[in-house]
Formats: C-alpha cells, sequence, structure tokens
C-alpha cells in the first residue's frame, strides 16, 4: 500500500484555445515536473480544474498522465462528486485506469455533518482496492472534516493519508498528533507557505500547486529537510511564498496559468467563467517569477 510523501504537484490542466484537452502540452507539463524532481503527480486536483471536465475526459487524463509518466512516480487520481455514489463510480473509473492512489474532496454544497463524512470515505474507502487521501479544502467547500474525524478514518487500511488545504495550522497539527502513531497514514500540506512548517511537526509532504511553476524550488524544501539542510529547506520556503501568496490575484488557479505560459508552457486560460488577469496583476506576476529566478 502506497503512502504518500514529498512534493505533489496538482498538475494543471492544459486546454486549447477551443476548450480542448491539450495532450501535447500536458505531456510536456509531465516530463518538466518530474525532471525537476517532484516525487508524484496528481491529476484533476483543484488546479486542475476538476470541475470542469466530462467523465470522458478524465478517463482520458488519466490514460494520457499514466503513459506520459511510465511509472517514475507515483500517480495520484483527483475523484471528487458531490454524492456518494458519484464519487464512487469515479474512483472506480481511477481505479480502471491503473492509478496508484486516489485524492477525493469532501462533497460540495453539501453541508454534512462529521459522521455523514466519515461514512462518505468510509463507503468510498470499501468501494475500492486504491489507497484513498482525504482532501479538505474548506475555503472552497466549506465543508470540514474535523481532527478526531480524520483520526477515525485512519484507522480504515487503505485511507492512507489527508491533504490539509485549510490554511489553519492548528487543524494540520492536530491531524499529525492524532494519527502520529498510524504508521500507513500520511498528513500532507494543501497550503504552500506550510510545507516547512508541516514537515518540522511531523507531515509526510505537501500537494502543492506552485510546484506546477516552481517543482525545483518545492521539492528543495522537502528534500533539503531530509537531509537535515533546514536552513536550506526554510529558504526554498520563503522563495516559494511570495508565488502562492500572488495566486490571491485573480480565481485561481488563473495565477498557475499565467505564470506557466510567462515560462514558455502554452497551457492556456482556465476555462470561462474564470478570466485572464489584468494587465497589472500579469505584471505583478512577472515580477514575482523574475525574482525567484524562474524567468
Amino acid at each position: 500500500m502506497i503512502k504518500p510523501y514529498g512534493i505533489i504537484p496538482p498538475i494543471i490542466t492544459p486546454f486549447t484555445e477551443e476548450g480542448k484537452f491539450n495532450e501535447p502540452v500536458y505531456r510536456e507539463m509531465v516530463d518538466h515536473l518530474i525532471r525537476d524532481g517532484v516525487h508524484g503527480v496528481f491529476p484533476l486536483g483543484t488546479t486542475g480544474e476538476f470541475y470542469a471536465v466530462s467523465e470522458d475526459e478524465v478517463r482520458e487524463i488519466f490514460a494520457v498522465t499514466l503513459d506520459a509518466v511510465k511509472g517514475r512516480v507515483p500517480v495520484y487520481g483527483g475523484a471528487t462528486h458531490i454524492t456518494t455514489r458519484g464519487t464512487v463510480r469515479l474512483v472506480q473509473v481511477a481505479e480502471e485506469a491503473g492509478v496508484d492512489a486516489v485524492s477525493v474532496l469532501t462533497p460540495m454544497f453539501v453541508s454534512q455533518t462529521q459522521d455523514e463524512i466519515y461514512q462518505f470515505y468510509k463507503t468510498v474507502a470499501e468501494n475500492t482496492s486504491l489507497p484513498v487521501i482525504i482532501y479538505n479544502n474548506r475555503p472552497k467547500t466549506n465543508v470540514h472534516v474535523a481532527p478526531a474525524t480524520v483520526a477515525k478514518l485512519a484507522e480504515i487500511p487503505n485511507i492512507v493519508g489527508v491533504k490539509d488545504s485549510t490554511g489553519d495550522f492548528t487543524n494540520t497539527a492536530e491531524y499529525i498528533r492524532l494519527t502520529r502513531g498510524n504508521d500507513h497514514f500520511s498528513v500532507l500540506l494543501g497550503r504552500d507557505t506550510l510545507i516547512y512548517a508541516g514537515l518540522c511537526c511531523g507531515a509526510a509532504g505537501a500537494i502543492a500547486s506552485c510546484a506546477n511553476v516552481a517543482p525545483r524550488i518545492a521539492a528543495d524544501i522537502y528534500d533539503k529537510f531530509k537531509a537535515g539542510d533546514l536552513a536550506g529547506a526554510l529558504d526554498a520556503q520563503f522563495t516559494l511564498a511570495p508565488l502562492r501568496l500572488a495566486c490571491n490575484m485573480g480565481t485561481f488557479p488563473e495565477v498557475i496559468k499565467e505564470g506557466l505560459m510567462m515560462q514558455g508552457y502554452p497551457v492556456g486560460k482556465c476555462l470561462d467563467p474564470i478570466q485572464e488577469l489584468t494587465p497589472d496583476e500579469k505584471a505583478k506576476l512577472r515580477k514575482v517569477l523574475e525574482d525567484m529566478k524562474l524567468l
């Protein structure tokens, strides 16, 4: 059973001007990320605009990802739906494709109790042989997976981790504290400014959107930390922080796509209704990337 670790970029989904999945550019992105040292790739997360693609496109993107990766790093497939049965169906699509694990976001719009959240993930786990990662993105969904619920879910053998995108480090630390005796379970940061802090407290890594644009810098936080170079890891964290803060411009994940286009990767803009950054915002982003020596 896989145990998630390291820096895992939730890879963007490039689109053509007509809104079609751009396979050649996607393959280029996969090679770019692996070449620069990431420890896994995660198609169809929030950064990959999972909400904007059909089930047929999900199958296609999983197949292309696996073919492009060729076993070099684990593939964590996103499987998110507003209902339990819809989520189970997408998890089974991911399993049929051959991904190594699935990341499952809490259902959106529906305001669930903690018991309902527990039953949701338990049912998902019972309907797949794949390792399952809980994905808590309360700022986007307004649904929270409480630390006690995560600790209870961690007792299920094929629930192997949680991604915490709340930005609430007390919450992350509680996830770590309550599961630290569980050898098969990983806590992953979903807020790129907190990767170093998480590692210091026992987190296993991060699913880091900014790693699309700065894979080597993001990977350095983890690699240098594990090598005992704490000063180097902290320096890498502080180098990455301005890019994550710049993501507050525009609607997420447009800043990530704009940054990649500035670097020469023709990934296209996010699908409508998300709009391009303004000229002033683009200028500010360019300065950030120049200061990071990414341009």
